[in-house]
């Protein structure tokens, strides 16, 4: 019997590229926003500290014991991380 691996294939790539994406974004954006240096200074470091995270996000998605527990390990700290650009009054 065929086993069918593609969707959680599928589950984890979009998981990789989506909440990687939303992961380090927010990251750099609560960088950012609550580093206590200048906002030059701030930006440059959450920009720089996002190509990380992401690289994190994607090895995390894939090394996750299935789908569910990547999605849901990306989910809960960009939940945390919103909450955090949130209170500081938010990218605008």
């Amino acid at each position: 019997m065929r086993s069918w691996h593609w969707p959680g294939v599928l589950s984890r790539s979009l998981a990789a590229v989506l909440g990687g994406y939303a992961v380090a974004a927010l990251a750099a954006t609560a960088l950012a926003l609550w580093l206590p240096t200048s906002r030059a200074e701030a930006v440059l470091t959450g920009t720089m500290l996002s190509f990380a995270l992401y690289a994190g996000a994607v090895l995390w998605v894939f090394a996750a014991a299935s789908a569910l527990r990547a999605w849901v390990g990306l989910l809960l700290p960009a939940a945390l991380l919103g909450a955090l650009v949130w209170l500081g009054g938010g990218a605008g």
